[in-house]
């Protein structure tokens, strides 16, 4: 049997993965703390023992995504060129199209609903997630020997959460795989000074 801090630990990563799920799935308003505690197997009376509000949870929702989003570009920090980064982020955003389909861009729609309440600093967290993706993307741009790396990052990511608003709203997966496929184009099409592969 595991040793109870062991215990405890597995189940505030289970909550915390159940909060990122359910709070995609459904939304800030329509989720419960029931709904997590259901989707984390574990008995709805502990999870106050973890989190006291819905904020808590809401909070370890947007500390999941930003850890999906470092395991993320971590992977892709294993490529050896800038460009192939870029390429394989846009070919991992593709390749939720399903999920971004029914429930749009995990981060995004989290974002825009936190917007909407007039408490707290969530939406600012939700934003600061977004933050670290457009500093790695601005990164790669400006390996790449490109002006204005910051923009270009501003560019992809803006493309990404259009297409999966688009996706979503329209309840069409194709449109990742077109949107995607033009997002693959438009970095082909930037001229850079390169350094030899």
């Amino acid at each position: 049997m595991k040793p109870r801090v062991a215990r405890a630990a597995d189940k505030r990563r289970r909550l915390t993965a159940a909060a990122a799920q359910v709070l995609h799935e459904q939304g800030v308003e329509r989720t419960t703390l029931a709904d997590i505690a259901r989707v984390a197997d574990v008995p709805v009376g502990n999870v106050y023992y973890y989190f006291k509000t819905k904020d808590e949870l809401v909070q370890a929702a947007l500390s999941e995504h930003s850890a999906h989003l470092d395991e993320l570009t971590g992977a892709l920090d294993q490529l050896p060129d800038p460009l192939d980064r870029l390429k394989a982020l846009i070919e991992a955003w593709v390749g939720r199209r399903d999920i971004a389909a029914r429930y749009g861009c995990p981060t995004g729609t989290l974002a825009v609903e936190l917007d909407k309440r007039a408490d707290g600093t969530l939406d600012a967290e939700a934003g600061a997630v977004i933050r670290r993706l457009l500093d790695w993307a601005g990164q790669q741009f400006r390996a790449l020997g490109l002006p204005d790396p910051d923009d270009l990052a501003v560019t992809l990511v803006s493309g990404y959460q259009g297409m999966s608003l688009l996706a979503n709203a329209l309840r069409d997966p194709g449109i990742m795989i077109r949107e995607g496929a033009r997002l693959l184009g438009w970095l082909d099409s930037l001229e850079a000074p390169r350094r030899p592969r």
